[in-house]
Parts: C-alpha cells; structure tokens; sequence
C-alpha cells in the first residue's frame, strides 16, 4: 500500500483546499519543489501533484514548476489536473511526470480519453470525483450526469490504467475516509484503485490496508493531514511496513 503526498499548485505555491473551492485555500509552503522534497525525505514512494490553475481554468501555468519538481525528485510523480488534451499530457510527459490523472476528459470526451490511453499505455489513469455517488468534473463544479458504477466498466475498456476516487465533501475536511464506497469500489474495480479525500489520521490508515491485500486498493493520497501533523506519513509508513514483515 503506498501513501501519496498530495502537493497541490496554485499560483505558483503549495497549497490545500477544502471541498475543491478556490476559495477555501490555505498556504503551506511558498515553495513547492521545496515541499516535494520534504515528503521525498521523508520516505515517499511517489508524489501526487494536482494543478489546481489547470484545473479551475482549463490550461496550466505550471509547466516549468513541475519540470523542477520533476529535476529535483528521485521518486515518481503523478499529476491531475486540467489535462483535456494530447497535447496537455504530452507537456506534462516531457516535463518528467510518470503518470496523468485525467477528470472532466474522460467523462466528457470518451474517444478522445481511449486514445489518450492507446497513445500512452498504462500511464494514464482516471480521477472519480463525487459527492453522494454523483461524479463530477471541471474542477469539481459541473456535475457530470453519471455515477461511479455507470462510467466504469466504459473507462475500463478504454484502457484506464488506474483509478483516484475522491469523496469531495471528506477532501480536505479529515473527517475520515469513506469506507463503503472504497471497499466496493476496490472489491469491484479490475484496475488498481488509489483512495483520495477525508485520510486523515493512522486510524485511516489501518481500516484502508486490508483492501491493499484482499482487493485492489494500490494506496491513499494525503494532503492536509500529513501537513498538519494528525497524520505523520513515516510512522504511517512503518506501520504498512510491519504488515508485510
């Protein structure tokens, strides 16, 4: 089970919203390749980046930031956030990224989304964003006519490499993670399944593993826990690790 750092772009800055608002942003760090360093030596595995720029206003400003990021890390990255087309994902590609996240894409533009997936095999995954079961896109605002259990077996045959399922109104608020729709999620989905929104203490941690074993849960992402302390991300770490021993 790998954890992932969460280091969300805005502005140029490492930021966490609360719920996906724009609004509702806190600074942790002016600087973002010095905040990717930090989880990397702390023991990260990989690093999660979201853009939020391209997110929120459908093109990155963040191109040369994530090619320093990418440069100075030893340890992979994936990155979501506004890639709505080849070329998009191609920048972030070049830029280092070792895999993409697409959103409002896949849900909105399916044969685009397929031939994203045949053009860069196993390295694209797709983000699930919902409230109540009801997905959402464009930055988590337009609400997407669909659930989680109607879309996939499409993006599975488009050749998702993989899933980040968020509980919108959990992100960012550490109130725990959603266990009933993880659990089914990672019990139905043939594709590796990364948990995103409300992992917030070791305690989440713990009730998350077993589907790291029993099914095909690959990891969480955490941001604002790991930033605030009520998750410490190598203790968490060693706790996974003595499982395997």
């Amino acid at each position: 089970m790998i954890i992932f750092p969460a280091v969300d772009l805005q502005n140029g800055k490492a930021v966490r919203l609360k719920q996906g608002r724009a609004e509702e942003s806190t600074i942790f760090n002016d600087d973002p390749v010095e905040a990717a360093l930090h989880w990397q030596n702390q023991g990260a595995e990989w690093l999660h980046l979201i853009d939020l720029d391209g997110a929120f206003q459908g093109r990155s400003v963040n191109a040369d930031l994530v090619a320093r990021i990418s440069k100075a890390l030893d340890i992979p990255i994936e990155l979501g956030g506004g890639v709505r087309d080849e070329k998009a994902a191609r920048m972030w590609f070049d830029a280092g990224v070792t895999r993409l996240i697409i959103g409002t894409m896949a849900l909105e533009k399916p044969k685009e989304y397929a031939r994203l997936c045949a053009l860069f095999p196993g390295r694209i995954g797709v983000s699930l964003d919902a409230v109540d079961g009801r997905l959402k896109t464009r930055g988590w605002v337009t609400d997407a006519g669909l659930t989680v259990d109607e879309v996939m077996p499409r993006l599975v045959d488009d050749g998702t490499a993989f899933i980040v399922y968020t509980d919108i109104a959990r992100d960012g608020m550490q109130s725990g993670v959603n266990m009933p729709m993880l659990t089914h999620l990672a019990q139905t989905s043939p594709v590796p399944v990364v948990a995103a929104g409300g992992v917030a203490t070791l305690d989440d941690i713990k009730a998350l593993y077993p589907l790291s074993v029993e099914a095909h849960l690959q990891g969480a992402i955490s941001g604002r826990a790991i930033y605030e302390g009520t998750l410490d991300l190598p203790e968490a770490m060693a706790w996974i690790r003595a499982q395997k021993a």
